[in-house]
This record gives structure tokens, C-alpha cells and sequence, in this order.
């Protein structure tokens, strides 16, 4: 088995009750489609098949590619598993709609990359194509800020829940894994998944560009919000409102403010998601 590349963020999962809680969290059926990212030597994708899943497992690394088809040799002939040779983060759309089973109903179960993890988690919940669940490892300070556990908001844990609800499935330290990674880390599932966007009701053309815009939205007020963390939200606004809104100086944010209950001294990490969705939807 070749060694793992630092450079892909290459960590192998080696715990059989790791792997077992992972599988367990993702709540299988049999022959539902898995989505699996950077499967290294197999060991949850065999949990994965043993379970009843169809998967479909994306490696970036060459090398590995030959060995796991090998070993899955009789998988792949009789179809319950596709391999795919690639980098999850370029292939765009296509991964979710591809014809596979007759369904574009998928759940996203993986030991990912850590230095990809934010630009992942956002890439398939805003995708057009949702998957219906996703059981991530991730680094353990990165499941804490998406859990928000010291009851402070960040762009991470907003831009997650706005489309999902996160839960802490379990700690696991980094002797785990090999080599053994310079932090421990935590299995995370992200449930509930919807788009909180788009109506869909009417041409679903239609709807699917208007709640892209009203998504467009909502990052550009968070964005605006956290960028400058220790001043007051109201400040930083300042700048993206009227751009946004029309003319919006700080009298009327003052209103606005005033309007929706919120302290004219609040900072963004303080603000829950219900009220950021509030402050993008006004006109």
C-alpha cells in the first residue's frame, strides 16, 4: 500500500468502532447510494458496502486507484460499487446528477480531506442536487465551530445550518488514524438537509434563480457582518446595506434594528440564524 500523501491530507481511518459509529450515523437502507470522498484503502467503504449501500467512491490519488479496484474487483462487476478517479472538488454538478440506480437520491458519508472540509460541506448543500444526509470526519475545532458549542456564531456554523441541521456524533483521537495527524478530530451529521432559498412552487426555473439570488444575499450579509468581528454589527452593515437595499445610512438600520428586536450594540457571533435570514430578506 503506497504511503499517504501530505499533500491530499491523506490520514487512514484503521479503528473498526470508528468506522462502525460512521456507518451507524448515516442510518442505511439497502441499496441506497452513498457518496464516498477520498476512500483511501477501503476500510469504510468495505462498512459502507457491508451495510447494503450502492457506493460510488471518488479518489484523487492515482495510485490507489489500481489497488482499489482490485480489491473490489467483484463490487465494481456486479455493481454496487463505482469507482471513480478524480478530485471531488472539480467535478462539479455532474457527480450528483449522473444516472446511477434510477435515483439522484444520495447520502454523503467520508473521511474528507481536512483542508477542504469548509469549501466541501458548502459546495454539496448548496448544490442543486442535495444529498439527503451527510456523516463527515472532520477536524474536532471545526465541528465545534460548526456546532457553535460555545454559543458563538461564526460564517462556518451559519453557513451550514442555514441549510442543514449539524449534531456531534462522536470524538476521535488522533491515534485512530495512520500516520497519526497533528490534531484529533470528530465524526459530524449534518441532517435535515433543505434549501431555505427558493419556492417550490411555480417554474422551477424561475424559483431556482430567485432563491440563488436570495442565497447570494444572505452570504454577502453574513460576510459583511463577521468582518470585522469586534465591532458592532450594525457598523458593519454599513457598508453592504445600501449597496444591497437602496439608500440604507445608519439611521435606518437604526429602524431596521429597531423593527426586528435586535440591540443596536449586539456583534455578529451573537445573532442567530433565524434573525440573519431575517436581516437578508429586507428590501
Amino acid at each position: 500500500m503506497p504511503f499517504a500523501k501530505k499533500s491530499l491530507g491523506q490520514n487512514f481511518l484503521i479503528s473498526p468502532r470508528v468506522v462502525g459509529a460512521i456507518v451507524a450515523a448515516g442510518n442505511l437502507k439497502e441499496r441506497e447510494i452513498v457518496l464516498e470522498i477520498g476512500p483511501g484503502k477501503g476500510t469504510l467503504t468495505r462498512a459502507l458496502l457491508e451495510a447494503g449501500a450502492h457506493v460510488r467512491a471518488i479518489e484523487k490519488d492515482d495510485r490507489l486507484i489500481p489497488i482499489l479496484a482490485k480489491v473490489f474487483e467483484k463490487e465494481i462487476a456486479n455493481g454496487k460499487l463505482e469507482l471513480i478517479h478524480g478530485d471531488v472538488m472539480a467535478l462539479g454538478d455532474g457527480i450528483f446528477s449522473r444516472e446511477w440506480g434510477g435515483s439522484d437520491s444520495y447520502k454523503v458519508i467520508a473521511n474528507i480531506p481536512y483542508y477542504i472540509t469548509g469549501a466541501l460541506i458548502r459546495n454539496f448543500l448548496s448544490a442543486k442536487i442535495k444529498p439527503s444526509l451527510m456523516v463527515l470526519m472532520v477536524q474536532k475545532e471545526v465541528a465545534e465551530r460548526i456546532i457553535a458549542r460555545d454559543g458563538k456564531e461564526s460564517i462556518l456554523s451559519l453557513s451550514v445550518k442555514v441549510y442543514a441541521t449539524p449534531e456531534l456524533v462522536m470524538n476521535v483521537s488522533r491515534g485512530n488514524f495512520f500516520p497519526i495527524p497533528n490534531v484529533d478530530s470528530a465524526v459530524i451529521k449534518l441532517s435535515n438537509i433543505r434549501n431555505p432559498f427558493s419556492d417550490e412552487n411555480g417554474a422551477p426555473d424561475e424559483n431556482h434563480k430567485i432563491g440563488k439570488i436570495a442565497e447570494q444575499r444572505f452570504f454577502e450579509i453574513i460576510k459583511a457582518g463577521f468582518a470585522q468581528k469586534r465591532k458592532k454589527l450594525i457598523s458593519n452593515l454599513e457598508k453592504v446595506m445600501p449597496a444591497m437595499s437602496g439608500e440604507m445610512p445608519k439611521e435606518k438600520l437604526k429602524i431596521l434594528f429597531e423593527k426586528l428586536g435586535l440591540d443596536e450594540n449586539i456583534r455578529a457571533e451573537d445573532i442567530p440564524l433565524k434573525m440573519w435570514l431575517k436581516l437578508s430578506s429586507q428590501n
